[in-house]
Parts: structure tokens; C-alpha cells; sequence
């Protein structure tokens, strides 16, 4: 597995991290404990060195189900995990509504805590703040989590779904190693400004749903339905309309991948890798073939042509929905 490195304060991971969110949230019931830990082992043994989470993710449960599974293996892997929330608010009981922000630096300090308790480990390795709380100036987050890294207890500090303003301020306070953002083929608005100050800043980019929720995978169509415990089936980009109107960009995808004798998701990750050195996409899975799938991008090699090619039939193709509803899409980008 090649490596790259995620900003310029000597964070090195495997060029393909692993999004553990769905092994116990939101993408259906929670799976097999046994199971998932051992696709977990799989995935250090094929070379996967960066693992990310967060404790609203269960809540809590998927913090500890990493805990338990790479205790073992904690000297080969980096995990990440994300605090910012009230989880004393389960979010799955919002029905479309906006969870509950919390970063006072207080919580934050909570958080960590419990979060190195459930991880089984004494350092978090990257500690993201899950959504930016207009209630807490940035820089009491990022002296916050500064102290933190003064004693110990986390190495790298990183914002996930923050504007480019915040990034700035946070950034001059204590450094940021890695944003996390949504970024694929169907959703480019990182292009918009975000990439170009992480790379005047030296911050690596960390896309989630890099693979557009599954959609990309070439595995679903208008058909596809969505269980209520699945958060896709409250997504307007889901709908069948949607679904639809958007395989377009499946069908581009597919056609290359014939070309390349690959998949289509093993195209849209490595047109991700092929953006900059400095990004390393999370896409998420709970199925072994699955992971060797998108481990198999890593060497699948898109030339200058291929690019080009895939950007202009990408220009004529408008994704169709939006990615959240309302006041989630409202949570992100301050």
C-alpha cells in the first residue's frame, strides 16, 4: 500500500483510509461485532493504516468496537475520531433535524476523554471537530485541542466540513494536519476554494463518501430502496428521481473503468488520488470484497488524458438533488 502524507506536521497514512461509520450507524443496523472486527484485521493485513470515527457514530459504539478490534494492532494504525456534538441527543431521534452542537472546550475535554477509554489507547491520533458551533469561536477550539496535544493526549488536530475562514483562524491558532469534507465525481464544491488554501496552508484533505454514499459503485439505480434505519432514504440526492437523472455520471465512470479494467469505483477513488498528493479518501465498506475493491484503486493509473477526458464529460452532466436536507446542509461550510 503506497503512503502519503496528510499536511506538513508528519502525519503519514496509507494512500486509502477506512470510514468505520457504517459498520454501526446510519447505513442500517448496526453489523456483526465479530464480523466487523474481522474485516478490520483484513484491512491492516492488506496495508490500511488509517481507520477514522467519531463517538456520535452509535453513538459511542463504533468508537468502541475500533477500541476493542485494533488494540492489538495499535502501533500499525492512525485513527481518527471527532468530537462536536451533544450526544446526550440521540441524533437518530431528530428526524431530519439539525443534532445538537456542542464545542465548548469543556465538552471537548470530555470528549477526548471518553474517547481514549472507548479507543483503548492513550492517544488520539487526529481529533477533527465534527461540525463547526457558531456558539464557540474557533480559536477556543483550536487552543483547546492545542492543550490537548501539549499533554499528550492527541497528536494532530483537524476540522471536518469548516469554511474556508475558519480553517484560517483555526489554522494560526494551532495548526491543522486535515480537513474532512465530502469530495467525489458527484460532489465538487471542494474545488470552489476549499483546495486551494489547504494548499497554501499545508493541511491534507480527507474526502468522505468518496464514493458518493455507494452511488458511485454502480450498484444501485432508480429502483434501489432504501431501509428506514439507512439515513440515505431521507437524502434528496436518493430519491428515485434523483437516482435516476444521476446515473450519468455512473455510465461515464463505467465506460472508463471497461477501459482500464477496473470498476467504477475503483475510477472515482482514483480520480480522487489523482487530485493531489495530499488527499486520502475514507471510503467506507462492511464487506471484504468490498475493501480489496477500493484497495485495487490505489493502482489503477488514470493519465493526464484520462483526466481530462473524464473532466470534460463531467462538466456536461448537473448532479441532480442535494446531498443533505436543509438544516444539516446548514451545519456545514461556516
Amino acid at each position: 500500500m503506497q503512503k502519503r502524507k496528510l499536511g506538513n506536521n508528519g502525519l503519514e497514512v496509507s494512500a486509502l483510509g477506512l470510514g468505520c461509520m457504517g459498520m454501526s450507524f446510519s447505513y442500517g443496523p448496526p453489523k456483526n461485532t465479530k464480523e466487523m472486527t474481522a474485516l478490520l484485521h483484513a484491512a491492516v493485513e492488506r496495508g490500511i493504516t488509517f481507520f477514522d470515527t467519531a463517538e456520535v457514530y452509535g453513538p459511542f459504539t463504533n468508537e468502541e468496537l475500533l477500541g476493542q478490534a485494533l488494540a492489538p494492532l495499535r502501533n500499525r494504525v492512525v485513527i481518527a475520531t471527532k468530537f462536536g456534538f451533544d450526544t446526550s441527543v440521540d441524533p437518530r431521534a431528530m428526524k431530519g433535524g439539525a443534532p445538537v452542537l456542542n464545542s465548548r472546550p469543556e465538552h471537548i475535554r470530555e470528549v477526548a476523554e471518553a474517547s481514549l477509554r472507548r479507543l483503548r489507547t492513550d492517544v488520539i491520533d487526529l481529533f477533527y471537530q465534527h461540525r463547526v458551533d457558531p456558539d464557540v469561536p474557533i480559536e477556543d477550539v483550536a487552543g483547546t485541542v492545542g492543550d490537548l496535544i501539549r499533554e499528550g493526549k492527541v497528536k494532530h488536530f483537524g476540522l471536518s466540513e469548516a469554511g474556508v475562514q475558519t480553517i484560517r483562524r483555526a489554522h494560526a491558532v494551532q495548526p491543522v494536519t486535515a480537513a474532512q469534507n465530502e469530495y467525489s465525481l458527484w460532489f465538487r464544491r471542494p474545488e470552489e476554494g476549499l483546495l486551494q488554501t489547504l494548499e497554501e496552508l499545508g493541511i491534507g484533505l480527507v474526502p468522505y463518501s468518496p464514493l458518493g454514499k455507494g452511488f458511485l459503485t454502480g450498484k444501485m439505480d432508480h429502483s434501489t430502496t432504501f431501509d428506514s434505519s439507512d439515513f440515505r432514504s431521507s437524502l434528496p440526492r436518493f430519491t428515485p428521481e434523483a437516482l435516476k437523472a444521476n446515473q450519468e455520471l455512473v455510465d461515464l465512470l463505467s465506460h472508463m473503468a471497461q477501459r482500464k479494467n477496473a470498476t467504477p469505483a475503483q475510477i472515482a477513488l482514483a480520480w480522487l488520488l489523482a487530485q493531489k498528493p495530499w488527499i486520502v479518501p475514507i471510503p467506507g465498506t462492511t464487506k471484504l470484497h468490498r475493501l480489496e475493491e477500493n484497495i485495487g484503486a490505489v493502482a489503477v493509473e488514470l493519465s493526464p488524458d484520462d483526466l481530462a477526458e473524464i473532466e470534460t464529460a463531467a462538466a456536461k452532466i448537473r448532479v441532480q438533488g442535494d446531498r443533505y436536507p436543509e438544516k444539516l446542509e446548514q451545519l456545514t461550510g461556516r
